[in-house]
């Protein structure tokens, strides 16, 4: 999508896209771009209809899938986010994002061994994939693998210093560990970043303060 800087310039580029889709309605990158567009917009039901032309006109057009399946997400509806997100793994195996958002997904769900599965191959095909490896600490946290999520805690940390969440983590971590001391610097950490640390947490973490 080019670049929009105003209101009046995504107005004209939708216009645009649909002016070309009046003269070829089976282009689906086109019907992809309008749909992000329009998701730009706040038009989601039109986006909708795009992301799902662009699908049936380019079957393998990963992205569709993956942005659809976004939407139903923010909608909360997870079964058709994990299912579209399943048909783009299958049009392209080594395309992250989507084993990303299945784990978080199955996460949302209480699924753990699934959400696991898809999160290890999303930082597999991309080590760098920082969402991945911190929801993939969260998800090896709740099924008791402590080091493992400390370990992709610290994975992502590395390429993201300032992520919330996986300091937020760590701390979890830390305190199962007994390792207070860090485990109030991650948490001091989380807050700095903005993470809406649990109060109750705090609560325990806060005998283990230095005075």
């Amino acid at each position: 999508m080019k670049s929009i800087s105003t209101t009046q310039d995504l107005e004209e580029y939708i216009a645009d896209l649909r002016s070309a889709l009046a003269r070829n309605d089976d282009c689906g990158t086109t019907h992809y771009n309008l749909a992000v567009a329009l998701v730009k917009k706040g038009s989601w039901e039109e986006a909708v209809k795009e992301f799902k032309a662009a699908i049936a006109s380019t079957p393998t057009l990963a992205e569709a899938y993956v942005d659809l399946g976004g939407i139903y997400f923010q909608q909360g509806d997870l079964d058709h986010c994990i299912r579209l997100n399943l048909e783009a793994v299958k049009v392209r195996p080594r395309f992250s994002v989507p084993y990303g958002n299945l784990g978080f997904a199955y996460l949302q769900k209480g699924e753990l061994d699934e959400a696991i599965e898809a999160l290890e191959k999303a930082v597999a095909i991309n080590p760098q994939f920082v969402q991945a490896l911190a929801t993939l600490s969260s998800a090896y946290y709740l099924r008791g693998q402590v080091e493992d999520g400390i370990t992709a805690a610290l994975q992502a940390l590395e390429q993201m210093p300032g992520f919330a969440v996986a300091h937020n983590n760590l701390a979890l971590g830390y305190l199962e560990k007994g390792n207070y001391a860090e485990a109030v610097k991650h948490i001091d950490l989380a807050q700095q970043y903005g993470y809406p640390v649990d109060p109750k947490f705090l609560a325990e973490l806060e005998p283990y303060r230095q005075n």
